[in-house]
């Protein structure tokens, strides 16, 4: 008998244990017209339930820097624009996005920081370039660093931390970070 409470007393303590780093719910979406694998990424933050969706390229062997050219607005991913929806407000910098509403997401890169962008999705199904200044809302800044192990395929998901939630972008040896809170 005390084996077997002990055997699930261990069984309630692995769930528990787990369900954090299983917060993160990736489902494929389709392939887009390059190949690029589609996907949309499900987190909760604070209560907001967040997705993006997004095109998976991947580097084939091509450099960082080409297919992520510093000074230039990028798309974060391929085919279709890259959104981002909340139930909840968030706010990254001064930047705030109003809840049930998708927008979309872009980066500049560079060297040392990043920019992340925000735009209004003009319509459903919006290509994501060229790069459309007149839908930009504003820009918060990302932190740069290296990623633990290089990424082949563009990821971009939500870390739950103890002040809101991060937006990380990783791709090749890159990983930007962006912070935001959930209003």
């Amino acid at each position: 008998m005390r084996r077997r409470s002990t055997r699930y007393l261990m069984i309630a303590l692995a769930c528990t244990v787990a369900v954090p780093l299983a917060g993160q719910k990736v489902t494929q979406t389709g392939v887009g017209g390059g190949g690029s694998p589609h996907v949309k990424t499900e987190s909760t933050v604070d209560g907001a339930a967040i997705a993006i969706e997004y095109g998976r390229p991947s580097l084939k062997g091509r450099p960082e820097a080409q297919m992520m050219p510093a000074g230039t607005p990028w798309r974060l991913g391929a085919d279709q624009a890259t959104t981002i929806t909340s139930s909840k407000p968030l706010t990254f910098g001064s930047v705030k996005l109003n809840a049930n509403t998708p927008y979309t997401i872009n980066a500049i890169p560079g060297e040392k920081e990043w920019q992340l962008v925000f735009g209004k999705l003009d319509k459903p199904g919006q290509w994501g370039i060229p790069y459309q200044p007149a839908l930009e809302l504003g820009k918060t800044r990302m932190a740069v660093g290296k990623a633990a192990k290089p990424v082949e395929q563009l990821t971009i998901s939500i870390d739950d931390t103890a002040a809101g939630g991060t937006l990380r972008v990783e791709w090749g040896t890159v990983s930007a970070t962006a912070p935001f809170k959930v209003e």
